[in-house]
């Protein structure tokens, strides 16, 4: 991959790869730096990279592995950043229904929530999740079925109705 191939590939997938890593973890710094550091890493390995059926996973995939080793490193003692002395940034605004969606799969085990995002926000097929993670199609599948199960019942709208009508 030259280096336009390799700016076309950046242009037109790190917005999506963020956003999708955003889901994944829940915080959207944290998926803007690993995915950055990811795309670092493909930059070094772009021979490699035009050999691999698909770049994009395997930035996806080395943000993730990223976020996950940070996680890690972080351990309960987690600080959130200074604000003061980080640059200025500018967010679009978030979309309510987003914000909700983030916040119910933070809520999801890890497993079912990789999941749900690669097969949902990421359009993968199962086979290519079970893949990308490494694990049987069947697991995915599994996965797929409690996770949205699970989902359903975090964002069941008429839940909130029926909680407001009880303090009313």
């Amino acid at each position: 991959m030259d280096e336009a191939e390799f700016d076309d590939f950046y242009t037109s997938s790190f917005v999506r790869i963020t956003g999708q890593l955003y889901a994944m973890i829940g915080d959207r710094d944290e998926a803007q730096d690993c995915v950055q550091e990811a795309f670092v890493r493909a930059w070094a390995h772009r021979g490699t990279l035009t050999r691999v059926e698909h770049p994009e996973a395997w930035v996806r995939t080395t943000a993730y592995r990223l976020a996950v080793s940070r996680w890690r490193r972080r351990g309960l003692a987690r600080r959130p950043a200074d604000r003061a002395v980080s640059p200025v940034t500018q967010t679009e605004a978030a979309d309510e229904s987003r914000v909700a969606l983030i916040a119910a799969l933070r809520r999801l085990p890890e497993p079912q929530r990789q999941a749900l995002v690669l097969h949902h926000l990421c359009d993968l097929p199962v086979h290519a999740v079970a893949r990308e993670v490494g694990v049987p199609e069947g697991t995915i599948k599994a996965r797929l079925s409690r996770g949205r199960t699970a989902l359903a019942a975090l964002l069941d709208p008429t839940d909130v109705i029926d909680q407001g009508a009880h303090h009313a």
